[in-house]
């Protein structure tokens, strides 16, 4: 019996939960509430409500530009002349290959000082098969200049710097235009009237080959051009951010000289040469614009009609 009653007591000693007399009934109101909030976390303060308010206002603010577009492709610019005059004029590049035992000529040797002048380019010599595979049998002429891929913009950055700076943007789009020298002109003349960028489509579209760099005229070097996956939605990204869609086409409703969003947030949407606008694009153009032509011309080429209206829109700016 005596060793039964040792096991019950020793049973009950280890037994867990809450014993007489431990307040193990009000252990959780006998706990602390941890240290008091701050002012601003406490509902009803006044600093909580200056709290509150500053995350509306982040909330609400402009979103940060997407920094980084996509990239283009890497170019060879072929040819004696074709490489001076790339490198005459400022054309980005990373390596020039000169054949082995080429002709030292004037325009080789003018090359090659226009190479060294700007002491990033790195100077290869190769031999005539290695330079014929490099350009699939083109008529290389011993000098090959190898082009670094283009980095564009996003579409929201060329807005988002002009609202940071305190500006209205003013930014061409091009729909359609697919000769490099256009969109060349085009930069050159956003550079020239004060623009803050130019949007083109990912396909079907002329990008910033050396072509269209050297027809820039260097402006290229500090005008951001940024490439759209969808024209349509980049536009109606622009529309949101409260800018303006005019697009010019030659039965659009309104002369320019009549249009007078130019001194505010606006996309000047250019359209080909021989097709305009694309109906989507056109549709989607809060207003089309033409422009008058006393000559008789039924149409422009994209730079000289996006410098007419830049040329209009700094003139109401300015």
């Amino acid at each position: 019996m005596a060793g039964n009653s040792q096991r019950r007591n020793r049973r009950t000693s280890n037994k867990k939960g809450m014993q007489v007399g431990s307040g193990g009934q009000r252990r959780r109101g006998l706990e602390g509430k941890g240290p008091t909030p701050p002012a601003s976390a406490r509902k009803g303060h006044v600093k909580n409500r200056i709290a509150n308010a500053q995350a509306k206002q982040a909330a609400n603010r402009r979103p940060a530009p997407r920094r980084g577009g996509a990239k283009g492709t890497s170019e060879l610019v072929v040819g004696r002349n074709p490489v001076f005059e790339a490198l005459r004029d400022g054309v980005p590049a990373t390596t020039l290959y000169v054949q082995q035992f080429i002709e030292n000529d004037e325009r080789v040797r003018e090359a090659l000082q226009l190479a060294a002048d700007r002491g990033n380019i790195n100077l290869m010599e190769a031999p005539r098969p290695e330079l014929d595979r490099m350009t699939n049998g083109l008529n290389h002429q011993g000098m090959v200049l190898q082009v670094p891929p283009y980095e564009y913009a996003h579409p929201e950055d060329l807005a988002a710097a002009a609202f940071d700076d305190g500006e209205d943007p003013l930014i061409v789009a091009l729909d359609g235009v697919t000769d490099p020298r256009n969109l060349g002109a085009v930069v050159r003349s956003v550079a020239a009237f004060g623009g803050h960028g130019v949007v083109v489509p990912e396909r079907r579209a002329a990008g910033m080959t050396a072509g269209a760099w050297k027809t820039s005229a260097g402006t290229a070097a500090r005008t951001p051009v940024a490439r759209a996956t969808n024209l349509t939605r980049a536009l109606e990204g622009y529309q949101k951010a409260g800018m303006t869609v005019v697009g010019l086409a030659a039965d659009g409703e309104m002369e320019l000289q009549d249009l007078e969003v130019l001194d505010g947030p606006v996309v000047i949407v250019v359209g080909s040469e021989g097709k305009g606008l694309s109906r989507l694009v056109g549709e989607t153009c809060d207003v089309r614009v033409r422009i008058p032509m006393p000559g008789g011309a039924e149409s422009l080429n994209a730079g000289v009609a996006a410098g007419v209206v830049l040329w209009e829109a700094a003139r109401r700016r300015g």
